[in-house]
């Protein structure tokens, strides 16, 4: 009875050692074993592990991707336009073992502080790089990529891997804002002026081409039209002429109804004329001959 009663604390004290030993490691964590400060195990597998009991202690870090999202920042870029930049990363703890070096015991709210610093140094020497213009545009994954390689490089002797940056409002500071729309304006105005006059030169530019071009096709067609009259008007008297040779007679005729047709047209009925006048001879003679009495 006296020896159950002996071996039944030590069993427990057993029991409770063996417990302290052993802790479990969850999927969404990691883990490292720490004797007296430093690092003796790093547990990253999800699990059952083990430590010396009462010596070692177990710290455990998120292995889940974070976020920061520091305080808005003024940056300048090349241009001069001062822009508040808010912006966002999201980051993971990649090795437990340098984060623990260089934090220490201030784990993640001592990390959050030093990425904020890097954060916000990479997003002022990436942005002042550029011109406001291209930190406005719709097209800023390049700038984006380019804070995320440098924020990267340098929160690697953290432990950290981020993962992506984002820019998530670029605005114009309250005070910049009419100064700054102002000037935009203006400047587009002169933009517009500029192109409006590179308009209206190269308007009278074809115009005047035009204006050529119309002058040397009327020119061509009027000469080719007296060219060809004056092949027609030839080509009519010679007609005549071979009329006039073939029989004389009927060109008398043809000539005086042609003079007739012009003469008596509608409205122009009365003539005056002498009784001895040529002119109605043809219709006078019997004949038919002009030239009778």
């Amino acid at each position: 009875m006296k020896r159950s009663v002996f071996i039944l604390p030590v069993l427990v004290v057993i029991l409770l050692v063996a417990l302290s030993s052993m802790f479990i490691v969850d999927e969404r964590e990691k883990k490292l074993v720490l004797r007296f400060g430093r690092v003796v195990a790093v547990h990253e597998d999800p699990g059952l592990a083990f430590k010396v009991p009462l010596i070692d202690e177990v710290v455990p870090y998120s292995d889940l991707i974070l976020s920061r999202d520091p305080d808005p920042i003024r940056v300048t870029p090349q241009d001069q336009r001062i822009l508040i930049v808010d912006a966002f990363a999201r980051y993971r703890i990649e090795d437990v073992t340098k984060f623990r070096q260089a934090v220490g015991s201030g784990g993640q709210v001592s990390a959050a502080s030093s990425l904020d610093k890097i954060l916000d140094d990479s997003i002022r020497e990436v942005l002042g790089s550029v011109t406001s213009n291209d930190i406005l545009s719709v097209d800023r994954a390049t700038l984006m990529n380019r804070i995320r390689d440098r924020t990267n490089t340098r929160a690697d002797n953290l432990g950290l891997t981020i993962i992506d940056v984002r820019l998530k409002r670029t605005d114009l500071p309250a005070e910049n804002q009419t100064a700054t729309f102002a000037r935009m304006i203006a400047e587009r105005d002169e933009e517009a002026a500029d192109l409006r006059a590179r308009g209206r030169e190269a308007q009278q530019r074809i115009q005047a081409s035009a204006d050529r071009t119309a002058v040397e096709l009327r020119s061509d067609a009027r000469r080719e039209a007296l060219i060809t009259r004056g092949e027609a008007d030839a080509e009519r008297n010679r007609i005549f002429a071979d009329a006039f040779g073939a029989d004389p007679e009927f060109f008398e005729f043809y000539r005086s109804m042609t003079a007739y047709q012009t003469a008596l047209q509608g409205g122009n009925t009365t003539m005056v004329l002498s009784p001895d006048n040529a002119f109605f001879n043809y219709l006078k003679s019997d004949t038919g001959n002009a030239t009778s009495e």
